[in-house]
């Protein structure tokens, strides 16, 4: 039964090809209108991917890693004090798994202040860090004069962008970092800035200070760290780390907390352009619907006559409307297939060439975009021209079915 359903199948699909290339030039039309459609949306939904998937990876590699492990409940109410969500143990407790590697692991220390140079006075952010350790985490960071703090003596600090312009500090300067100690008295100490760094969200840069964890302690007078950092070979395995590192680690002790729940930023752009995709997903598949039934129903037209011959002739009308779908169907594949592979092809080409974008909001600096179509992106794809183009066939198949054989012979007589 399945074998002969296989054989119809085939046979409706020939007799369908041969009716589509009886009238070349609106079959043409047709292919040239859904594939448009098709590229279009698969070119701007692999720009969006790329975007989305540059700034995530931007997030994890210069600010949150993929976890982070903190004492719990020091992301709802460490804020007002975070010392007292100190973490003192080994970094040895967090080890990699049969699924991932793990890049590094990196203890920070955060703290707030004022940072002085000359008569210029500005609060701050600090990060103290682990220099060596934070290399892995510096991919998004970068180096805009001087250098970094794995360069620098126990003493250096790094100033983002808008800080250091703020301060007017430069390569060399030294500052002052006051701050209240966790005991809620006030401790200051002297650093020599060492380089300026720029990462991708100017707010960050506006306000940050990163200095060796060490000096950060001495200033903020504690030991251990706010949070440790862990950086994974892979973002894919992030699920499978949390999974371990919970299983490993002491639920009243450590929480294990996934980047994905502190960019929020990050979440907010998925989703408004997660928005966007579906709008210009719906308008597009409107056009073709639109289009394909309007082209289809003119196929009608002037084929009525041969549709009353059939009809004469037994053809049921089950099977006039078949026939008109099964038109849709191939239309629709052969559209779809090469929709998908003329965006593939054109996003290489893009990607090569690269697409010069101004600074988004946010940040400061431009970028060379790229087009990232993914294997469920070009489904996607496929799908809108296979689905839109079957769903256009139907109404003109019907009224085909629904026609009086009588009229349909003296159509042209």
């Amino acid at each position: 039964m399945w074998s002969a359903f296989v054989r119809n199948s085939i046979q409706q699909a020939r007799i369908a090809a041969l009716n589509l290339t009886r009238h070349r030039r609106r079959t043409l039309l047709a292919l040239a209108i859904i594939c448009g459609g098709v590229v279009s949306f698969l070119l701007a939904g692999g720009f969006i991917n790329w975007v989305l998937w540059g700034m995530r990876e931007g997030v994890i590699q210069s600010q949150l890693g993929h976890v982070q492990i903190t004492r719990p409940g020091y992301f709802r109410d460490g804020a007002s004090d975070p010392y007292r969500f100190l973490l003192d143990g080994d970094l040895s407790v967090i080890r990699g798994g049969p699924t991932f590697d793990i890049r590094t692991v990196a203890p920070r220390l955060a703290f707030t202040g004022l940072v002085s140079i000359n008569d210029a006075t500005i609060s701050f952010i600090g990060e103290g860090v682990d220099a060596q350790a934070e290399i892995p985490l510096s991919g998004g960071i970068t180096t805009l004069a001087g250098s970094d703090l794995a360069s620098a003596g126990a003493d250096a600090a790094v100033l983002g962008e808008g800080l250091a312009a703020n301060l007017g500090a430069h390569p060399g300067d030294s500052v002052v970092l006051m701050a209240t100690t966790a005991s809620g008295g006030v401790n200051a100490v002297e650093l020599k800035v060492a380089g300026i760094f720029a990462t991708p969200v100017k707010a960050y840069d506006d306000t940050a200070i990163r200095v060796p964890i060490e000096a950060a302690r001495r200033l903020m007078r504690v030991d251990g760290a706010t949070s440790w950092v862990v950086l994974l070979d892979d973002t894919a395995h992030t699920d499978a780390a949390i999974a371990a590192f919970r299983a490993a680690l002491p639920a009243d002790r450590y929480e294990i907390v996934p980047w994905i729940e502190l960019a929020d930023f990050y979440n907010k752009t998925v989703e408004l352009f997660g928005t966007q995709v579906n709008a210009v997903l719906l308008l597009i598949a409107v056009i073709v619907v639109l289009s394909i039934s309007n082209t289809l129903s003119m196929a009608v037209i002037e084929r009525t006559t041969e549709i009353g011959t059939s009809m004469a002739l037994g053809v049921r009308r089950l099977g006039i409307l078949g026939l008109f779908v099964w038109e849709g169907v191939v239309l629709g594949v052969v559209a779809g297939v090469l929709g998908v592979g003329i965006a593939l092809a054109l996003g290489e080409l893009i990607s090569f060439v690269g697409i010069p974008m101004p600074p988004p909001p946010g940040m400061s600096r431009g970028y060379t975009g790229r087009i990232d179509i993914s294997a469920a992106l070009a489904l996607q794809g496929f799908l809108l021209a296979f689905l839109a183009t079957v769903v256009a066939s139907i109404l003109p198949a019907w009224k085909a079915s629904r026609m009086n054989i009588v009229d349909a012979l003296r159509h042209h007589a």
